[in-house]
């Protein structure tokens, strides 16, 4: 009985110690900490979801898309998600796998984060952002992940938009392309992680990335109650996303179709590793049409790029076809660059409507520099110096600007008429234009060489006595070793040699497509040297224009309308009197003329850089053709052909591949002046 007792009584004891412990800890829960754990509860019940804007459109000038979206169901995995089940998510993707037809480990692959000795696929993007992994995936696999989101969690499968490239490979460079948000632009762009969706992403090149924070639009916010599961109960709050602007380019898509084709036909007949050509419009510095040799599909990095498509675009194998040659590359222009040469001489002093001797070979310092093919015309104008390309009207001009300014041993302040000239044209510096990337090119002078020099004086001495054993022809190994051992002694004077190859556009003046362009427009046109656009407005989702983007005037050439015309009308017989007269035999120069100028510019241990700039009509120029071929050799040989191609396509003259009458790309002779009309639906009234 005693015993009996004794247990009733611990019994009681222990029941009443769990009371007070149930009692204390409810007083704990309901009263120290309440409010602490009724927001806890509220949070839990409530989820914030950033719904994505729909990416703005990218047009053409006529309206027609160059980008565009399109609807695509998309398989996502969340990492995070993944790495918080007990087997690291193994299970998860080896059922995923089967579902969409891939290798488990491709999947891994995807969504590894990218980062040093990662090779792609992998993933570039915030850590916390769903990894697309499949797009374009079938409704019946996108409903088996749907329908079964116990077997697949962190997996999801939703209609998403993705970029569209009607146009494929044309204006890839232009364009540019998307990836995902990283972590480190979520933490330093401001206004991006307030906006960021989870499945956002952003322009890495071209246009996209420029007119990036337009196009992106304004994500949307839906507040949901959620039971403990995670399932949706009800919708609190709600704010619709907006789309992102429209961005309408001064491209014309029938334009820069010929171009492509003018340009990849050009390298292909020569072998050459690369080309660019731009269109400019002459009054309002509006680009109509730029291509860039060797050229890719955007497309390739729609859901993701493989290592090797990731490799082909970077490679110096495969010509590097991500980078922009017509605003990024820099070569020698060779006697294009003469109106410039020609500019300074008449600035200078030298007279407009003069004579001037154009021996075969002028003498520069004690050394012979020659016309191509030993070229003897006499006593000559400028303007026949120009048609003709007499190099050593030219070398003399800048050899005796050089010896004006004291030669080797200048005293106080130097003229340098050619390089300021050049500067005042646009080179040296870059255009503005709206993509990124651009090169400022070099126009060599006096202060550039001394800066050279003193950067370069260590290594030079250095090679100057080991040479160079890494190069295995003995020849350019023994060059090479001269010419270090001559930047050691001298390399900080400006050499004769130099002025006069400057004077040709060869030496180190190196400049890029796009700002031969530029030059020529201002030459031939109003003499306002302008900043190259290819956009041209934004539109608002609703059809409304929100802003027409300017081009500004950046600059004006110091030389009066009298010698702009000379030269201008000099450069008009180019192609029927002049260097490339073989280029254009047969051209229909009484329904347009062209005019233009020819350059080959040599390059040490490859094929001459050919080039070709042109414009038309040349009484009243309204465009301005500018075309590149990387060891194409002669301007005559193959750039300025390609330059034919592009002007009978913009005029619809001669016939076609086919041989029918050519059809015009703008049958009006002028580039499209007024802005699409776009409705409030987003589509663009024809």
């Amino acid at each position: 009985m005693t015993r009996m007792h004794t247990r009733l009584i611990v019994l009681q004891i222990v029941v009443v110690s769990l009371i007070v412990i149930l009692v204390v800890r409810l007083w704990q829960v309901q009263v120290v900490r309440g409010r602490e754990f009724v927001a806890v509860a509220t949070e839990t019940r409530t989820r914030d979801v950033v719904v994505p804007a729909l990416r703005g459109q990218i047009l053409d000038a006529t309206g027609r898309p160059l980008v565009r979206n399109s609807t695509s169901l998309v398989v996502s995995v969340d990492r995070t998600t993944l790495e918080r089940l007990p087997d690291g998510g193994t299970a998860v993707l080896a059922r995923l796998s089967k579902v969409l037809g891939v290798s488990p480990e491709k999947l891994k692959q995807q969504i590894r984060a990218c980062g040093p000795g990662v090779s792609r696929p992998c993933w570039p993007g915030s850590p916390y952002q769903p990894i697309p992994v499949a797009t374009r995936v079938p409704q019946r696999q996108a409903l088996q992940i749907v329908e079964r989101q116990e077997d697949f969690p962190g997996v999801t499968a939703e209609i998403q938009a993705i970029r569209d490239y009607p146009g494929g490979k044309d204006a890839a460079q232009v364009l540019g392309y998307l990836q995902p948000v990283t972590q480190s632009e979520l933490e330093k762009r401001e206004g991006l992680k307030a906006s960021f969706s989870g499945v956002d992403l952003v322009g890495r090149d071209g246009l996209e990335a420029v007119y990036d924070a337009d196009l992106r639009g304004q994500a949307g916010l839906r507040r949901v109650q959620v039971d403990r599961m995670g399932k949706q109960l009800a919708v609190d709050q709600q704010r619709s996303p907006v789309t992102g602007d429209t961005l309408v380019t001064s491209i014309d898509t029938r334009v820069q179709g010929i171009v492509e084709k003018a340009l990849s036909d050009a390298v292909k007949s020569v072998g050459s590793d690369g080309g660019a050509a731009v269109v400019l419009d002459v009054k309002t510095g509006r680009v109509v049409a730029m291509a860039s040799m060797p050229t890719y599909d955007p497309a390739v990095w729609v859901g993701g790029i493989a290592e090797r498509d990731y490799q082909h675009l970077l490679s110096k194998k495969s010509g590097k076809p991500l980078v922009s040659r017509v605003t990024n590359g820099t070569f020698a222009p060779g006697s294009t660059f003469k109106i410039s040469s020609v500019s300074a001489m008449v600035a200078d002093g030298s007279p407009l409507h003069g004579t001037y001797e154009c021996p075969s070979s002028y003498n520069v310092a004690g050394r012979a520099f020659g016309n191509a093919g030993g070229m003897s015309l006499g006593a000559i104008s400028l303007h026949t110096a120009l048609v003709k390309s007499c190099d050593t009207v030219f070398y003399r001009a800048g050899y005796e600007e050089w010896l004006r300014d004291g030669g080797n041993k200048p005293k106080g302040k130097v003229k340098e008429p050619m390089p300021n000239m050049a500067r005042a044209y646009g080179f040296g510096k870059r255009t503005g234009i709206d993509l990124p990337g651009e090169s400022p090119g070099l126009i060599p002078d006096r202060s550039w060489k001394l800066n050279l020099w003193k950067a370069t004086k260590d290594e030079n001495c250095r090679r100057a006595k080991t040479g160079f054993p890494e190069i295995k022809d003995e020849g350019r190994a023994a060059f090479a070793k001269r010419l270090a051992n001559e930047n050691c002694l001298e390399g900080d004077i400006f050499h004769a040699y130099e002025a006069a190859n400057f004077s040709i556009g060869q030496g180190d003046v190196l400049v890029t497509p796009l700002q031969l362009a530029r030059a020529y427009a201002a030459l031939v046109g109003d003499g306002k040297v302008r900043s190259p656009r290819v956009g041209w407005a934004l539109y608002r989702p609703d059809g409304t224009l929100d802003k027409e983007i300017k081009v500004p005037v950046v600059g004006k050439l110091p030389i009066n309308k009298e010698t702009r015309d000379y030269i201008r009308k000099a450069l008009s017989e180019v192609t029927s009197d002049g260097t490339a007269a073989g280029a254009f035999r047969g051209f229909p120069m009484n329904e347009v003329r062209i005019g233009g100028k020819t350059g080959t510019a040599e390059v040490w241990g490859k094929r001459d850089t050919s080039w070709f700039a042109s414009f038309a009509p040349a009484e009243n120029p309204r465009f301005v053709t500018v075309v590149m071929v990387s060891q194409g050799g002669f301007g005559a040989e193959t750039a300025a052909p390609a330059a034919r191609k592009i002007w009978e396509g913009i005029y619809g003259l001669g016939k076609d591949d086919n041989g029918k009458a050519r059809k015009a790309a703008l049958p009006s002779g002028h580039p499209v002046e007024r802005l699409p009309v776009i409705r409030r639906d987003g589509t663009v009234a024809r």
